[in-house]
């Protein structure tokens, strides 16, 4: 099962090496992780999607609140919240292609970053379904690379 883990700690070095490295010991496959400073540079929101079984994700969580680093976790996926990622993909482009490209840049609302003689660059920021919905109607049409920022992610509502 896919959980979204949401920790607000001290912003100190090893803090998520420790906990990718608990991720690991209990068979939890990190799909995303985005760590960044809040509104106070003394702290650092992680926000982990990991998959796994829920009683070894259950063992992590706990892990992670017993560290003295660790002000707070969420998991968000009993939770409502909202979500965003960042995609940039770089995809292959001809005179033959260029219109139906812009529409869909267009459709998805994805910006032009960078254009080269062969290839198109965008990027894109949404929810989950959006970035993959993107991803899979560009597939065709030759993605060359691309980079996704991972998940991040804060509760609905005043909570």
């Amino acid at each position: 099962m896919i959980r979204t883990l949401s920790a607000l700690c001290k912003n100190e070095p090893g803090v998520l090496g420790q906990m990718a490295l608990e991720c690991g010991k209990y068979n939890a496959n990190i799909l995303s992780l985005a760590a960044g400073e809040t509104e106070n540079p003394e702290i650092s929101r992680i926000v982990l999607c990991v998959d796994g079984d829920d009683a070894a994700i259950d063992e992590v969580e706990k892990y992670l609140e017993s560290l003295d680093a660790i002000i707070q976790i969420d998991d968000l996926s009993r939770k409502d919240f909202v979500d965003r990622e960042l995609v940039m993909v770089k995809v292959s482009m001809d005179r033959a292609n260029t219109g139906q490209l812009m529409q869909i840049f267009e459709v998805f609302r994805a910006n032009v970053v960078g254009m080269g003689q062969e290839t198109v660059t965008v990027e894109l920021s949404g929810d989950q379904e959006r970035v993959d919905g993107l991803i899979k109607i560009l597939a065709p049409y030759g993605i060359k690379s691309m980079c996704r920022s991972g998940m991040i992610a804060l509760k609905r509502g005043d909570e």
